[in-house]
């Protein structure tokens, strides 16, 4: 029977291996947990949340809501185990971390077909393997890769989890729950600031000290999940345009859109713990103190974690992958995750759901499924492997990377509804033929 050596049980991982067990093939997952821990990560499950607790929008008007559609339609394992442990949170799927990390252990784990093999992998091992170690991938097995490469094809960047906050100690007599324009439920904490709040607030942000940069990181920032601290010094109106918008939020004690507001959005289960939207940092634990208190609702706040910056590794992938997240110059080897260049939670767990696929119908001799750029799930596939990007940078899904509809639909909303609508078309077709 054949074995797929799987390196790294993240969200990636842990979908491919979920695929290719369940289509008959023997896994072998490597994952260096417990022995070794990245500088990120905490626990000792498989599939764990560094960052955000939010897997982002769950509506079919937004891409990253019909990607999650998409898997759930193909049978993700990570949809599944968020769907089972989900929190209330406006229009977007969000889960109890430690509760959504012990259940996709506990389903692998289980597997018959899944075997669990602790430690670093240090090289390349023979036979199909499918490399998914994430954007923390070691030293040791980053030179294992170089070598495989031929170049010095791995380039990195920062990405940076928010604050965490006891929802207790959130003074609600300057703060209201509700969610953006009314939808939904009532799932965020709104903290309010003035126009002279907010300025005081961002020249502070724009001045505090950041933390000391170490040997696993270096100055690029991304600009997909740029510090907050960073967005302060850009200019007077960054926050107010980004994370701190008001557009949609009234306070029900003015009836007015307050000039800024802070979003906190609920990060466990019973809504005692909640993070600071959009406040990704690298600024040391002390001036996050400082600073982040300086907002109405934060001023006697507990912080119970706070913000970190950490290393990504990606690769050249236009010009190293094929459209299955195969290496051109060996095709025994695939990759899936952050590393091939996909860009949040959802993508990378669609990667490694299209690597499990594709690479089960090989080893069974069937043909490729092909998922076309129609698709959410294929059009990350073919924005990843196109020839054409001379400059590549990590990608979240979008509706720009995939085919227009070939009528005319009114409104960005309907068009985007219809864009779905195709697309999940097309999903469940080739469901029907797997």
């Amino acid at each position: 029977m054949n074995t797929v050596t799987v390196i790294g049980a993240g969200l990636a991982g842990s979908e491919c291996a979920w695929q290719l067990a369940e289509r008959g093939i023997c896994v072998d997952l490597r994952e260096m947990k417990p022995e070794k821990r990245t500088p990120a990560h905490v626990t000792d499950n498989f599939a764990e949340l560094c960052c955000s607790n939010s897997l982002r929008s769950d509506q079919l008007s937004n891409a990253v809501g019909l990607l999650k559609e998409e898997m759930r339609r193909l049978g993700s394992l990570i949809l599944a185990c968020a769907d089972a442990t989900r929190v209330e949170a406006g229009g977007a799927l969000a889960v109890d971390r430690h509760g959504f990390a012990a259940l996709v252990t506990e389903r692998l784990r289980a597997h018959p077909n899944v075997t669990v093999t602790p430690g670093e992998v240090t090289e390349i091992p023979p036979g199909d393997v499918v490399v998914a170690s994430g954007p923390l991938t070691s030293d040791a097995l980053s030179d294992a890769l170089r070598v495989l490469l031929g170049d010095a094809s791995a380039l990195s960047f920062y990405d940076a989890s928010a604050p965490l906050v006891s929802a207790a100690s959130v003074d609600m007599n300057h703060a209201w729950l509700g969610s953006r324009y009314d939808c939904g439920t009532a799932d965020y904490i709104n903290c309010p600031m003035t126009e002279a709040e907010y300025d005081a607030f961002r020249e502070a942000l724009a001045a505090a000290q950041e933390a000391d940069v170490h040997g696993f990181e270096d100055k690029k920032v991304f600009e997909g999940c740029m510090p907050v601290e960073v967005m302060a010094r850009r200019g007077r109106d960054t926050l107010a345009y980004g994370p701190l918008k008001p557009r949609g939020l009234r306070d029900p004690r003015t009836g007015r859109e307050p000039f800024a507001v802070v979003q906190l959005r609920r990060d466990n289960a019973d809504g005692s713990v909640y993070n600071l939207v959009g406040f990704q940092t690298h600024l040391k634990f002390p001036e996050q103190k400082r600073v982040f208190s300086m907002i109405p609702a934060l001023r006697d706040a507990e912080f119970l974690r706070y913000g970190v910056m950490h290393r990504n590794t990606f690769l050249d992938s236009p010009r190293l992958l094929d459209r299955y997240y195969r290496l051109k110059r060996d095709p025994r080897v695939s990759f899936a995750g952050q590393m091939t260049g996909v860009e949040g939670y959802v993508e990378s767990a669609a990667s490694g759901l299209l690597v499990g696929i594709e690479t089960a119908r090989r080893l069974s001799g069937l043909p490729p499924v092909d998922f076309p750029r129609e698709t959410a799930v294929g059009a990350l596939a073919c924005y990843i492997s196109n020839p054409s990007v001379t400059v590549f940078q990590p990608m979240n899904i979008n509706f720009g990377i995939m085919p227009p509809l070939e009528r005319r639909v009114r409104g960005k909303r309907n068009k985007n509804e219809a864009i779905s609508r195709r697309s999940l078309e097309l999903i469940d077709a080739i469901r029907a033929k797997l």
